[in-house]
């Protein structure tokens, strides 16, 4: 049974061959299972079964070999279309594809014809109505029919590998057309707006300016057919074809150089306008200006009338401009012509106009809100007339920001006018005195609080005297300048400075901070541009040297309590221990010492060089040698009294006494030096010496001339020996050249009398040696010198 079963299960994946091997091979296993051994029973019933499945297999086996009978006439079909398909269809589908191909390819190219042909017969019509339009002067409508045309001929020109020789003739057509359109449009441009101008080398003058004329061509509405075509197609047209901009870049410096940038500039300037039945006329026309420039108002009201004018007759056309997406945005001439102008008019407001107009001192900044109100307003109306856009601009920026420009401008003109102080005359000058004062107006007093220790203060320095702790009395002139003269350039520097830091008390914060270092930056502009701008006569001039001594020392002594003085009525940033000058104290001092001294190192080598052709003071009886000496001595002195007279009353009195007395000391000193080298003197050069000698003590101390008054400088020439070193030195030499071996000894005293206290005890001897023939007496006297 389960050999039937298997046989059933598998008989539907059987060929033919392989069910009838089986079949057979079954009937001998049943064959031999009936011939077999067993029992008679079990023989039967095996039998039985056997027989039994063999007849219920064989309707299936029957049932199989006609199914294999049908496969394989459905095999043979199969087989049959396979060829059919490979060798009929297969062909006729290749050669449709190659028709269809081919077909493609033919409709791509009739239908690039047929785009070439209809983009031609654009080309052709567009032309076709720009003629019809231009004949009719409808220019704006001429315009988008050669854009058009020019479109159609980019789109065939940019087809590759179609090139046409016809496109060179369209091109050149399509160029000469446009060039006759631009004629006409420049024909009918030079009619809407007629300039009369000056002749080119005279437009910069008043004079010319008035010659300049603008005649716009007005067409009213009923007459616009037979007149002429209105401003808008013109400009249209030109916006069209792309020239707009060059046109109205043209136009627009025109109208700023010869009508707005003149009535900026020129106050007396007035526009005056004319209208008539078809022009409207722009001219100028002149009166006397009250001030030497015009105030903010009065421009910006006449830069509104020019606007106004051009808005009303030529500015107001709207033009069409499309956009990427198609959609078209509308922008006035009058915003086109502010983009190319509106800088450059109004750099030229805030150069010749605003800056003119910020005041000059603090107390006119309230007023100057009427000018950021006209500012305000006339943007305003620029706006208005959509020849401005946008948000704020410079100009009202520059206006709002008054404060600013005030402490600029206040800054620039202190600097300005120090500078022109520093590069004037030094030699004009005044006399300085312990009682002068800068000429400044009282500060305010110091409020309440903790002001009031330095209110105290300030009251009591008025008093004649100030009592200190141990009730000793200083003089009210203790801490004042001593007499002297300095230049009246500096005086007024001087004066300059304190203005500008009382300006400062009553500006805002921010000014004030600009101001008082502005104040600090003149005095830094006077330490690096005097010397300079100065440095030849400072050098040449001893005068000029000792007046530039001066001016420094009373710019340091006003610099000590110039930031004191104002410490509590600057702003708080600067009452922080920030206003101060004290730190330039230091260089002025040094500046005018510095100055000084190079002029006396000047001084000391003329003196030097005058005794050098003194030919040492030798050999006095040789009467040539003698003259030599004497005419060098005398030329020291006349040098010597010749800077007594160009420093009197120049320098303070004990600046002047001690220079004088140092350059008298340098004259003695060399002397001494060279007398006492000598190593042979005789009776008559001693003589000879002591001569010259006199002539230096005798008129030495006249040089002294501190003061004009005569009889005053008497004090001061009694008073040389405290100014000059050498001056007992010098007089004990002629005490040696006119005394005998004892008296020498006696003047040395073993060295605690007054010869000793000036020379040394080789410097005697030397002396002695030279003056003295070598003898018992000499060797006795040099004895005692030790």
């Amino acid at each position: 049974g389960s050999l039937v079963a298997a046989v059933l299960a598998h008989s539907g994946r059987l060929d033919k061959e392989d069910l009838g091997t089986r079949i057979g091979r079954l009937s001998r296993r049943v064959e031999e299972l009936k011939a077999g051994p067993g029992t008679g029973g079990l023989r039967g019933t095996i039998c039985n079964m056997i027989n039994k499945k063999y007849n219920e297999f064989l309707p299936s086996m029957q049932s199989a070999e006609d199914l294999v009978s049908q496969v394989d006439g459905l095999s043979s079909n199969i087989d049959l279309l396979k060829a059919g398909i490979e060798n009929e269809v297969q062909r006729d589908l290749n050669v449709a594809v190659a028709e269809f191909t081919e077909l493609k390819q033919q409709l791509e190219r009739d239908t690039l014809v047929l785009s070439i042909l209809k983009k031609l017969q654009e080309f052709d019509t567009a032309i076709k109505e720009y003629n019809t339009a231009l004949l009719e002067k409808k220019y704006a409508a001429a315009a988008q029919q050669l854009e058009k045309a020019r479109s159609s001929l980019k789109m065939l020109e940019s087809r590759k590998g179609f090139e046409l020789k016809i496109l060179k003739a369209l091109g050149t057509e399509l160029t000469v057309q446009t060039q006759n359109m631009l004629y006409h449009l420049g024909e009918e441009w030079q009619k809407l707006a007629v300039w009369k101008l000056p002749p080119s080398k005279e437009s910069s003058s008043l004079e010319s300016v008035m010659h300049s004329e603008l005649h716009l061509r007005t067409v009213p509405s009923k007459e616009e057919e037979v007149a002429g075509p209105p401003v808008a197609s013109v400009l249209q047209a030109f916006a069209v074809l792309g020239e707009l901009h060059t046109r109205l870049k043209i136009f627009g410096q025109l109208l700023l150089k010869y009508i707005l940038k003149p009535l900026i500039s020129y106050p007396s300037l007035q526009p005056f306008t004319e209208e008539q039945s078809d022009m409207f006329i722009l001219r100028f026309k002149s009166q006397e200006p009250n001030l030497d420039h015009s105030s903010p108002m009065e421009v910006f009201d006449k830069i509104k009338l020019i606007f106004e004018v051009l808005h009303k007759y030529l500015l107001n056309v709207p033009l069409e401009q499309p956009v990427e997406d198609k959609k078209e945005c509308r922008v006035t001439l009058a915003e086109l012509l502010g983009d190319m102008i509106w800088e450059e008019l109004s750099d030229c407001l805030i150069q010749n106009c605003l800056v003119n107009s910020i005041p000059t001192n603090s107390s006119k900044l309230e007023q100057y809100i009427e000018v950021i109100k006209s500012t305000e307003e006339f943007e305003k109306a620029l706006k208005n007339m959509q020849f401005l856009k946008g948000d704020t601009t410079d100009l009202l920026k520059y206006a709002r920001n008054v404060n600013s420009h005030f402490a600029n401008k206040k800054c620039q003109d202190v600097i300005v006018a120090a500078r022109n102080l520093m590069t004037s005359e030094i030699h004009n000058t005044v006399k300085i005195t312990p009682d002068s004062c800068v000429a400044l107006p009282r500060l305010p007093d110091p409020g309440a609080g903790d002001h009031l220790q330095m209110q105290k203060t300030s009251k009591l320095l008025h008093n004649d005297m100030l009592n200190l702790g141990n009730e000793t009395k200083l003089s009210q002139y203790t801490f004042s300048l001593p007499t002297c003269r300095i230049s009246s350039s500096v005086e007024k520097l001087m004066e300059l400075a304190y203005q500008t830091l009382l300006e400062a008390t009553a500006s805002t914060d921010q000014c004030c901070i600009q101001l008082f270092y502005s104040v600090r930056n003149i005095f830094q502009l006077f330490y690096d541009v005097v010397p300079t701008y100065h440095k030849e006569n400072l050098q040449k001039l001893p005068q000029l040297a000792a007046i530039h001594h001066n001016n420094c020392m009373y710019i340091a002594h006003h610099l000590l309590t110039l930031g004191h003085q104002f410490r509590y009525r600057l702003t708080n940033i600067l009452c922080d221990g920030a206003a101060t000058f004290v730190d330039l104290v230091p260089g002025f001092r040094r500046l005018g010492m510095e100055c000084f001294l190079a002029q006396m190192r000047v001084q000391k080598g003329e003196i030097l060089e005058r005794l050098s052709s003194a030919r040492n003071f030798s050999n006095m009886d040789d009467e040539e040698n003698y003259c030599a000496a004497n005419k060098a001595v005398r030329q020291v002195l006349h040098q010597l009294k010749r800077l007594g007279k160009v420093w009197q009353d120049v320098l303070p009195v004990n600046v002047y006494c001690k220079a004088m007395g140092t350059l008298l000391n340098t004259a003695l000193s060399e002397i001494v030096t060279r007398i006492a080298a000598l190593e042979d003197i005789s009776a008559e050069d001693a003589d000879r010496l002591y001569s010259l000698c006199r002539t230096m003590v005798e008129e030495g101390p006249h040089v002294f001339t501190p003061l004009p008054e005569e009889d005053k400088n008497k004090k001061y020439q009694e008073e040389v020996p405290v100014y000059v070193g050498k001056w007992m030195t010098f007089k004990e030499l002629m005490i040696i050249l006119q005394a005998n071996l004892q008296e020498i000894v006696d003047q040395w005293a073993d060295g605690k009398g007054p010869l000793a206290a000036e020379f040394s005890a080789a410097e005697v001897k030397s002396l002695i040696r030279a003056l003295f023939q070598n003898t018992e007496r000499r060797a006795a006297a040099l004895a005692k010198i030790k």
